[in-house]
């Protein structure tokens, strides 16, 4: 409710626009705070409760669109200040939605390497300072958040299938227009400008087409899917859930609809709970609703991301049981786990 103040929107529309969408909160980062931030902390609850030993890392895959800086890259400084070995390999990838699943396949072919037993995979954005707080379309919706993925060598010889497909002649579907090298931000790129549908925004700020990202959404990601199951031999009901990255409720059921998918096997709960943090969207679905099964239960799964860039992929394989499946929450006046 708070957020539909700031838009120059009848509130009566803007609620409508809520339950379609299935928002409700999203968490956002304070002004200062960056991936690495979300990330050290997680790493340091791990080795606090020795989930995981420092010494037993060799890759840290880190998959962002919001780096700390330019340069150096966000693994180098999660790998300072952590004090890794200095054989730990670290690999960033600029992903967005699709970046999770992106991340997952550097780890497998990571582990490929005689020397590599176990990765982590990091994702994690604070992109809500690039949405404008006065754009309705995108600002209820994002949200701010990381996820730490270990992922190691087993014993066992199950098949993993992935794929990953890209246009990047639509890629200025979803943009932010400035602030890169080929357009600097300046005084004038952070002007805020009306679009002619109440919406305000600067070239600073992050830009999506509804439209053209729904409708590739709807003709891309479905077929795509099709493709790996057919590929892997495996029937589309035997899988038990579909865990996709979560834009809103809105776009995966209508997403499960064109899959016939029932609902209650491609969850949409995140994005109403914490907000569309690109591509941790779907480690946090598996936190979110697996946490308490997972742990001494395995699942056949569907990954899937898509979004910037255009970006799709998808990953079929069998998750769990985990060693530790936990959420964290950082507040100003420390941190929370369950």
């Amino acid at each position: 409710m708070e957020d539909m103040k700031k838009f120059n929107f009848p509130e009566k529309r803007s609620l409508k626009l809520k339950t379609v969408m299935g928002y409700d909160k999203h968490r956002i980062a304070p002004l200062g705070m960056a991936v690495s931030d979300m990330a050290v902390a997680g790493f340091e609850y791990l080795f606090d409760k020795q989930f995981l030993n420092k010494e037993d890392i060799d890759a840290v895959v880190v998959v962002t669109a919001s780096p700390d800086y330019f340069l150096p890259p966000t693994g180098a400084v999660i790998h300072g200040r952590l004090a890794l070995r200095h054989e730990t390999v670290c690999v960033d990838i600029t992903q967005g939605c699709c970046g999770y699943v992106m991340g997952l396949i550097e780890a497998f072919s990571l582990l490929n390497q005689p020397d590599i037993d176990k990765v982590a995979v990091v994702t994690g954005d604070v992109l809500s300072h690039k949405v404008s707080e006065r754009d309705r379309n995108s600002y209820p919706l994002v949200g701010d958040a990381a996820s730490i993925s270990i992922v190691e060598k087993c014993a066992n010889n199950k098949h993993i299938y992935c794929n990953v497909m890209m246009d990047g002649t639509r890629s200025s579907a979803l943009k932010i227009p400035a602030g890169g090298f080929r357009e600097p931000s300046t005084a004038q790129t952070a002007i805020m400008e009306d679009t002619g549908d109440g919406n305000f925004r600067s070239l600073d700020n992050l830009v999506m087409d509804g439209s053209a990202v729904f409708n590739f959404v709807m003709e891309d990601v479905p077929p795509m899917i099709e493709r790996l199951l057919k590929r892997s031999g495996i029937s589309k009901d035997t899988i038990d859930y579909y865990l996709f990255h979560q834009p809103n409720r809105f776009m995966l059921q209508k997403l499960a609809e064109a899959m016939d998918i029932p609902f209650e096997k491609m969850p949409s709960n995140v994005v109403e709970k914490y907000g569309n943090s690109s591509g941790t969207t779907i480690p946090a679905a598996v936190a979110l609703n697996l946490s308490e099964t997972i742990t001494h239960a395995s699942y056949k799964v569907c990954f899937s991301g898509f979004g910037v860039g255009l970006t799709w992929g998808a990953i079929l394989m069998e998750v769990g049981p985990m060693r530790f499946c936990e959420t964290m929450e950082m507040r100003e006046e420390g941190v929370s786990f369950r």
